[in-house]
């Protein structure tokens, strides 16, 4: 049978200029997904662009291929992420002076 997870990075964060979340260890996984849902945000054109970080150890840490994901005002993104090694987290930033962002960062995760 296979084994599932879902845990909730940031909850109700409001994120302003550039920001990581906080680690998690991935190594037992196959696959993970990434959502973040924008609940409020200071205009409606605030951008908050998201980078996918893998490491080996959880201190170092490099952009894991592919594209940044971004969102535009308030609604949900979703973007998969394969073959990460043993520790994700997000690093990003919220463009444009004096905006910001309140999110709910999620990332689930399948062997």
């Amino acid at each position: 049978m296979r084994q599932s997870q879902a845990a909730v990075l940031e909850r109700y964060t409001v994120l302003t200029g550039d920001f990581t979340t906080e680690p998690y260890e991935t190594g037992w996984a196959a696959e993970a997904r990434w959502f973040v849902r924008v609940l409020e945000s200071s205009t409606p054109d605030t951008k908050v662009v998201f980078t996918t970080q893998v490491s080996p150890d959880g201190l170092h840490w490099c952009d894991a291929e592919g594209q940044e994901q971004t969102a535009q005002g308030e609604g949900l993104v979703s973007w998969p992420v394969r073959e990460f090694g043993q520790w994700l987290r997000i690093r990003g930033s919220v463009e444009g002076a004096d905006r910001s962002a309140k999110v709910l960062i999620y990332l689930t995760l399948k062997d």
